[in-house]
């Protein structure tokens, strides 16, 4: 008599659901206090630093084989730039969502926040102890980027069911959106590298989340110290 066997399968796309891959643009140029990156709708958007370019090609070589519907990005010309070796070799332009745009951080925009990070001011240890952006004056609330990023997501799923897609985004948007699909404190996902890539599956409301930080394309940059955002 054959003995019917179970064995473990590999985890599948359910019918229906989108693969999104969360790539965070590549390094951004150095912020200093004379030189204060230029905004855009209040947001500081600095050109990608040389290294920023090289992870960007690692992240289209990788990629450029897999089948991608659709490349998004936000409003800011790092993720733009980030994007363009990928969407070279798959052919692709670029889609431009606005709700898929940086933390707003308020009256520390421009490359403020590096600088505060740098010197352990207050305010930040007080942001990072209490896991919440909205401690900077001005900044955004975590109600406010949850109801524009959901939104963003809702968009591209009902445009792409059964389908994979990318989106290159920033530090920020992806530590929130882990976080938010697993239930993890707020940023429990901060610090994502410079070109990594993460990877969820959306089904209705549901997110799973598949990988996180996924930098193996980038083995000869990475370093022990985690990323910032923005």
């Amino acid at each position: 008599m054959t003995v019917q066997e179970f064995r473990q399968a590999r985890f599948a796309r359910p019918p229906g659901a989108t693969e999104v891959l969360l790539i965070r643009h590549g390094e951004s140029r150095a912020a200093t206090v004379d030189a204060p990156f230029p905004l855009v709708d209040g947001r500081g958007d600095p050109e990608l630093h040389p290294e920023g370019q090289k992870q960007a090609i690692h992240v289209g070589e990788r990629l450029r084989l897999q089948p991608i519907a659709a490349i998004y990005v936000s409003a800011l010309r790092r993720t733009s730039e980030t994007a363009e070796p990928l969407a070279r070799h798959l052919g692709l332009q670029p889609v431009m969502d606005p709700d898929l745009v940086e933390v707003h951080l308020g009256a520390w925009e421009g490359g403020v926040l590096r600088i505060k990070a740098h010197a352990n001011d207050p305010v930040y240890l007080q942001m990072q102890a209490e896991e919440r952006w909205d401690v900077i004056p001005g900044a955004e609330s975590h109600a406010a980027l949850n109801a524009r990023l959901m939104r963003a997501l809702g968009r591209i799923h009902r445009a792409h069911p059964d389908q994979l897609v990318a989106a290159v985004v920033h530090g920020g948007v992806i530590g929130h959106i882990l976080a938010h699909a697993t239930g993890a404190r707020p940023f429990a996902f901060n610090g994502a590298d410079n070109g990594s890539i993460s990877h969820i599956v959306m089904l209705g409301e549901r997110i799973m989340v598949r990988r996180f930080n996924d930098s193996t394309h980038l083995q000869s940059d990475m370093t022990v110290a985690a990323g910032g955002m923005t």
